[in-house]
């Protein structure tokens, strides 16, 4: 057993197995990562603070997740698309994560992420990490420059919660045997759907929203809320 979790599991819950197959979606920035994508490109353009205040607020529940992204990405209009080699060296895997999904996938599990992030990372990180499943936003670019805007619907809160219901049924998991890992608002819908929710270093709603809460910086620990 790991380092004991701040918010307990409340007994009365029956929490998923890792007898049998399961499905674990999770968030990426702040949770598979260490990093906030966003604000490592809003460094790169020089505009870190402007941009790593608007995420703040927006993690708090403050902002909408959807407006806030749009305005964020505008600040990054004319950055050279090399940009994401640079900010993709500079990504840590938050601890355990690797360990997590290798134990998950041990047992039958299928594990996805769900981003307001974006392809140009997302993609690399889920083949390094193996990842089944992965959803972002793509960033728009014109000759090489990116123009400060998304390309399509951007990935939000009900985004997250329909992927974990469709991954489910694609894969033929069970709802009672589904996990969600987050730690922003926009990640409490998908909290709230699993059969079990987990809040990851999270802002105060998420914590209150989910069924657990860690507070350590090691995603092994979500291995301790499953049942053998």
């Amino acid at each position: 057993m790991h380092e004991q979790n701040s918010k307990a599991l409340d007994a009365t819950l029956d929490t998923p197995t890792l007898s049998q197959p399961g499905l674990l979606v999770m968030d990426v920035d702040s949770t598979l990562i260490d990093e906030e994508v966003i604000d490592q490109l809003g460094r790169e353009a020089g505009v870190g603070e402007r941009i790593a205040d608007i995420t703040a607020r927006t993690m708090a529940g403050e902002l909408d997740f959807c407006q806030a992204l749009r305005a964020r990405v505008a600040l990054l209009k004319g950055m050279d698309v090399a940009v994401f080699d640079t900010v993709y060296a500079t990504l840590h895997f938050t601890t355990g994560a690797l360990a997590l999904i290798e134990t998950l996938h041990q047992h039958g599990w299928k594990v996805g992420v769900v981003s307001g992030g974006f392809h140009e990372t997302v993609d690399r990180l889920a083949q390094e990490a193996q990842l089944d499943h992965w959803i972002a936003n793509r960033l728009a670019a014109s000759e090489g420059l990116l123009t400060g805007e998304v390309v399509g619907d951007i990935v939000c809160r009900t985004t997250k919660e329909q992927a974990l219901r469709t991954w489910a049924q694609e894969d033929g998991i069970a709802a009672a045997q589904t996990v969600a890992v987050g730690d922003g608002a926009n990640d409490i819908p998908m909290i709230q759907r699993a059969a079990l929710g987990v809040a990851f270093c999270a802002k105060p709603a998420v914590r209150e929203a989910a069924d657990a809460a860690i507070d350590t910086r090691d995603l092994r620990l979500v291995l301790d809320l499953l049942r053998d």
